[in-house]
């Protein structure tokens, strides 16, 4: 479960503008899990014993099974493995990308629902960008974009009515994750956070440096709109945004 990134954790600058308001704001980090809980009740201690339970779960599957790791491509479905890593293999069946693609989003998910099912009410589970929402009222994400002028200045509202969801974002331009493309960021919204951060991968690959600009913008448009399970993309490219499917972009002060 390791980054391309030699250091074991990045600067996240961007986790100091968070609107924490009521809600008890806690870092957890194992290895390279890094994450920003907001949560109504003190959880800090169980989510970082939850890391190190799933984090063993794909790490074992991984020792059995390199290519896990290490394969760019879908791998076939094994029934016979822990839910976490059959999430993670579904998701990049359907973005077609590897499973690891998928890896920030699931951790984020099982950590948050499991922090739900143990009592608490309101969460927030940031991985890297990738995030899992569950509360009661609406939430306005920022897309963080790099140098993109449009960076922090437009954002997703994300109704009471979606949520549990997950909305995650990749960047060819910014951050640690693998991406083959150059567009700023692309954010996805789903239901499944795993199917978010597998897409989002997949359309930032989209937005490629061979049709890199309006062309790669409106190519991943044109295929995360037919990605079933998708509710939402956003894709930033320098001056350029585009978004398709039922998603609400805000303006951000």
């Amino acid at each position: 479960m390791r980054s391309k990134n030699p250091a074991s954790y990045i600067a996240r600058t961007y986790r100091s503008l968070v609107a924490e308001h009521e809600l008890v704001s806690a870092i957890v980090r194992v290895q390279e899990t890094d994450l920003h809980i907001l949560s109504d009740t003190e959880v800090a201690e169980r989510a970082k014993e939850l890391i190190v339970q799933y984090r063993l779960q794909v790490e074992n599957y991984i020792r059995q099974n390199p290519q896990f790791a290490t394969s760019l491509t879908p791998l076939g479905m094994d029934e016979l493995v822990p839910p976490i890593v059959r999430d993670m293999l579904e998701a990049g069946l359907a973005a077609e990308v590897g499973p690891m693609a998928a890896v920030a989003g699931t951790m984020a998910q099982y950590v948050g629902k499991s922090l739900v099912k143990e009592g608490a009410r309101e969460i927030v589970v940031e991985n890297g960008g990738d995030v899992y929402l569950h509360r009661s009222g609406d939430c306005s994400v920022a897309i963080f974009a790099g140098e993109s002028p449009l960076s922090y200045t437009v954002g997703v509202k994300v109704p009471a009515g979606l949520m549990p969801c997950g909305i995650c974002t990749s960047s060819g331009t910014i951050g640690h994750s693998l991406s083959l493309g150059d567009a700023d960021s692309v954010t996805v919204l789903a239901k499944s956070t795993p199917l978010a951060d597998a897409v989002a991968t997949r359309l930032g690959n989209e937005v490629g440096m061979n049709r890199g600009g309006r062309e790669g913008l409106q190519r991943a448009l044109q295929v995360g709109k037919d990605i079933p399970g998708i509710t939402g993309v956003v894709v930033i490219c320098g001056e350029l945004l585009g978004a398709v499917g039922d998603i609400e972009l805000v303006k951000l002060d």
